[in-house]
């Protein structure tokens, strides 16, 4: 079937077959400012699930779809960032994010910096992006970035459970009181 469409495929753990298209970083968030009215409003909104619709903008001006995965994480950021968000929050199956992960070094890192995770490696497909994105969120003066499970959420913002990424200012500081959050749920299915 790849071949016959031109595809680029690799295969899968599993032993299937997966098709791979490029993942570019997302630049900006269409239709922001209903998004923002309705936040402010007070309506819980659910917008750039699965990183959004991946679209360029033609020389005619244009918007034009294209085959592409729009990273969910990068997205997440850059829409809490647009929307002065204080936490974002990146909620996923696994508790925290470990260092050393897989090894029987590996240990949840609780508290951190984006300076600290710099010379720590993650996976690029899974962990990476979302840390690419706490820190992103955070250097671009977001108070926290939360990354755990769904069912901890509250606790991710107390500190007491999963990852926290804060400025360096700020590690030492009590987890900070939201105006308003952010939050990725990981899409059903």
């Amino acid at each position: 079937m790849g071949a016959q469409h031109h595809w680029s495929m690799v295969s899968e753990a599993t032993g299937g077959l997966r098709r791979v298209v490029p993942s570019p970083l997302p630049v900006a968030i269409l239709g922001l400012e209903p998004i923002r009215l309705l936040v402010e409003a007070g309506v819980c909104v659910i917008c750039a699930g699965g990183g959004g619709i991946p679209v360029i903008r033609t020389k005619t001006g244009q918007m034009e779809g294209v085959e592409a995965v729009i990273d969910k994480d990068r997205t997440s950021s850059l829409l809490a960032v647009a929307l002065d968000a204080d936490i974002l929050l990146m909620l996923t199956d696994v508790e925290a994010v470990f260092a050393n992960w897989g090894t029987p070094e590996q240990t949840a890192i609780a508290d951190t910096t984006p300076d600290a995770l710099k010379s720590m490696i993650f996976a690029r497909g899974s962990m990476g992006p979302k840390i690419s994105a706490a820190c992103d969120f955070v250097r671009a003066g977001g108070k926290l970035a939360g990354i755990g499970r769904l069912s901890d959420a509250r606790a991710i913002i107390e500190s007491r459970a999963g990852t926290r990424v804060v400025a360096d200012a700020q590690r030492t500081k009590s987890a900070p009181e939201p105006t308003s959050i952010s939050a990725q749920v990981p899409a059903a299915g």
